[in-house]
């Protein structure tokens, strides 16, 4: 590994604060502490902009990361932003990570969908998740692992957008919580690595992000 850290993009969620009436950009400190000790240094990327484009171009960035919280269609400035964020990874060929969220998003983009639900299957728990794809088992040496779930809303097999090949289930429902493009380097998960800084699996997680493992030819 290189000893310079590398210089990675991530997106904010926006927070009305009543009290000044008033948005704000914020992330948890989790993916700060995260990010450091992945060696990656975090360029935050403001929802305000009105050319994110300009800004991703001057940053002079390694990747981008789309992280988690609201959902699509809360802000439009939010929507907007990672809308140019995964149309400037295609165009500069820029990896890309999406986290819950942002592996919607993505999902979206690709001409797929998930389902908003109110059930608590996925909501502050563990769960383990099957890992379906030859190279995703041969990384992580099993065939399944545990992890963190903060969402509500799924993705079913059917629902996945064009090119987008899945590679984890979770073993409670069947739905999808993990694809990679099959010709793009973007790669999304349905967990929060950055809540779970000791695992092991996690920091392979961010390892598979960092050196592109599932897109390499």
């Amino acid at each position: 590994m290189n000893d310079k850290p590398k210089r990675i993009g991530i997106t904010l969620r926006i927070e009305h604060i009543k009290k000044y009436n008033e948005k704000r950009d914020a992330i948890s400190h989790d993916w700060a502490n995260f990010l450091e000790i992945s060696h990656i240094l975090p360029i935050f990327i403001p929802n305000t902009l009105k050319n994110p484009k300009y800004f991703l171009e001057e940053m002079k960035l390694d990747g981008l990361i789309m992280s988690g919280g609201d959902n699509k269609g809360d802000d439009k400035e939010r929507d907007y932003t990672e809308k140019e964020i995964i149309q400037f990874s295609i165009e500069k060929k820029i990896p890309l990570f999406g986290i819950c969220r942002g592996m919607q998003v993505i999902n979206d983009f690709f001409g797929g969908n998930q389902i908003m639900t109110n059930n608590s299957k996925h909501v502050t728990k563990h769960h383990k998740i099957k890992l379906i794809d030859d190279k995703a088992k041969k990384y992580f040496q099993t065939e399944e692992i545990e992890v963190n779930s903060f969402h509500n809303n799924i993705i079913n097999k059917d629902c996945v957008g064009k090119d987008l090949q899945i590679f984890a289930l979770a073993e409670i429902d069947n739905t999808v919580e993990g694809f990679y493009h099959e010709n793009l380097p973007i790669l999304g998960i349905m967990w929060h690595p950055e809540r779970e800084q000791n695992v092991l699996n996690e920091m392979k997680v961010m390892e598979i992000f960092y050196e592109q493992v599932f897109w390499r030819k």
